[in-house]
Parts: C-alpha cells; sequence; structure tokens
C-alpha cells in the first residue's frame, strides 16, 4: 500500500476537510516532503521486526510511511482534535495503534513489554521545538529500552546535540546526548518542506542508544550537576562555576584540588572539558572531598 500523505495536495486538502486549525502550543508543522519522509525511514533502519513509537503523529503522514517499514506502530498523539483525522489517515493499517495522550505521561516501558516483549523499541517523531530537550533526556534517563531515536528538530538543536568541547553551541545538552548515544546528523530540512512553515531551519539526527556509556563513572547524577553547574555561567571558570553552585556541596579548594588532581589549568573553563574529563572531576570530587551531608 503506497502512503497517501506525503504531498502537499492531500494534506492541505485534509486539513480543509476537518477545518483543523494548528495550535501554536502544539508546535505543530507538518512534514509535505516525500524525500524527507523516506531519508527518516532509512535512517532509522527500521525492519518488518521492529516496534516503534512515534511522537506526535500530526495527521499521520509520517505514521502512514512507519506503518508500512515497521511491524508495529505506537502512535502518542497529545491533540484531541487530530484523533479523527488519525482514525481516517491509518484505517487501512492494521499494525497502527493510536493513543491520545501526553509523551512525558506515558509509561513507554509497558508499551515496550506489551507490544514488543520488552525488547528494545525505535523512536521516531517530528517533535515540537519547545519540548524536544524533556521528551529525549526523559526517554535516556527513565531508561525506556531504545535502540535508536530519530527525530526532527531545530537545526539549532541537533548541532548542539552532536558538537565537541570549544564550540559555541556545546553545552549541557551534548554532554547529556553523547553520554547516552552516539548523534549522526542525517539531513538538514528547510523551511518549506513543512506546513505551516516553521520560522526556523530544521534537522533530522539519529541518536543510538548505547549498551554501555562511553565513559565509566561512580556517580551518573553528580557529573550532571557538575556539567550543568559549568554551563550555567559559561564565561566564568570552571572553579568559580562550581563554587557558585547551589547544586554542588563542595568547597572551592576541594573544587581547586581536584581540577589540579586532573592536571587542568586552575584558570580552565568547563566548556573546554570532554565528557571524560567531566567524569574524572566527578569521580575525584565524590573520592576525595564530598562533604558529610547534615
Amino acid at each position: 500500500m503506497e502512503p497517501k500523505l506525503g504531498n502537499p495536495q492531500n494534506t492541505i486538502q485534509l486539513i480543509k476537510k476537518y477545518d483543523f486549525i494548528f495550535q501554536k502550543k502544539y508546535g505543530q508543522n507538518f512534514l509535505i516532503d516525500p524525500r524527507v519522509l523516506d531519508k527518516i525511514i532509512a535512517a532509522a533502519e527500521i525492519t518488518k521486526d521492529d516496534m516503534v513509537l512515534e511522537i506526535g503523529p500530526g495527521i499521520g503522514t509520517m505514521t502512514q510511511y512507519l506503518a508500512e517499514a515497521a511491524r508495529q506502530v505506537i502512535a502518542v498523539e497529545i491533540d484531541a482534535n487530530l484523533i479523527p483525522i488519525l482514525k481516517e489517515t491509518l484505517q487501512d493499517y492494521s499494525n497502527v495503534v493510536l493513543l491520545q495522550n501526553d509523551i512525558l505521561k506515558v509509561d513507554i516501558t509497558e508499551l515496550a513489554r506489551q507490544y514488543n516483549q520488552g525488547r528494545p523499541i525505535k523512536v521516531v517523531a517530528n517533535l515540537p521545538y519547545y519540548i524536544t530537550t524533556p521528551i529525549i533526556m526523559g526517554l535516556f534517563e527513565k531508561e525506556v529500552p531504545v535502540d535508536n531515536i530519530t527525530v526532527m528538530v531545530q537545526k539549532e538543536v541537533a548541532d548542539r546535540m552532536q558538537t565537541g568541547p570549544g564550540s559555541k553551541d556545546y553545552g549541557a545538552l551534548s554532554l547529556a546526548v553523547q553520554y547516552y548515544a552516539k548523534p549522526y546528523l542525517v539531513a538538514n530540512v528547510p523551511q518549506n518542506c513543512f506546513l505551516p512553515r516553521p520560522s526556523v531551519g530544521s534537522a533530522v539526527i539519529r541518536l543510538t542508544r548505547y549498551v554501555t556509556p562511553p565513559v565509566q563513572v561512580k556517580d551518573t547524577a553528580l557529573m550532571f550537576r557538575i556539567i550543568r553547574a559549568s554551563f550555567n555561567q559559561r564565561r566564568k571558570t570552571l572553579l568559580n562555576g562550581l563554587s557558585n553552585s547551589p547544586d554542588l556541596d563542595f568547597s572551592k579548594e576541594q573544587i581547586a584540588a581536584a581540577i589540579e588532581a586532573l592536571k587542568l589549568p586552575a584558570a580552565v573553563r568547563g566548556e573546554t572539558l570532554t565528557l571524560n574529563q567531566f567524569a574524572q572531576l566527578a569521580d575525584t570530587l565524590s573520592q576525595h572531598c564530598q562533604k558529610a551531608v547534615p
């Protein structure tokens, strides 16, 4: 069966038929370029053995492509006004389950157990830009069984996810994503590939989940508190950024000693440290310097 929604004419007809009004609060921009849809499906490496979770199916454009490629698709849509449209566009696909819910409230691990025997799933989404980070980090931090995540995001966010030390885009998101997954930029997507056109450029990025993180650290939560503190005041030195953080319980002397133990310059900035160096710093601080918690 050929997907029917991969062109602007069919999409516009459907929207008019249902008098659908785009909701700004949900960041709705529907894909209308079949070439981009094909790239997403190929990048996600979907096979007939896979269960795919689609976040925000919209009117079902990408859902149709996913249903052709996968064994099972679970599509989670927050906007109740889209459910009647989705029921029409997906009526010919018996392997699609449609859920009307907020993805941040869905027990994805339970869905994987119910529909995929608990095995890792693949996630595909054209994400609302305002909620990209909470959704992606939620999938990683809750230890949802995920093989890879292939998502359309704001180009600036895709750049931040894959960049390294020294770049202006390098930050807490870069390090968090790269701790959990290997990022790969699939394609940049111009604004005219969407209806309505977004005000910013977009990109498709694939995040392939690591079986074992690329660095070993004794206290992951502490490492991420250190990372956040380092970038909250990124123009400050690492020493001052960590010393000023209310989320860390170390003296300035303890932090200075840990930085020196890593053979880093006293005036080093957090934006120059690699993920491995942040892991070493966390281990050094937790091992030698943790104050007793009252």
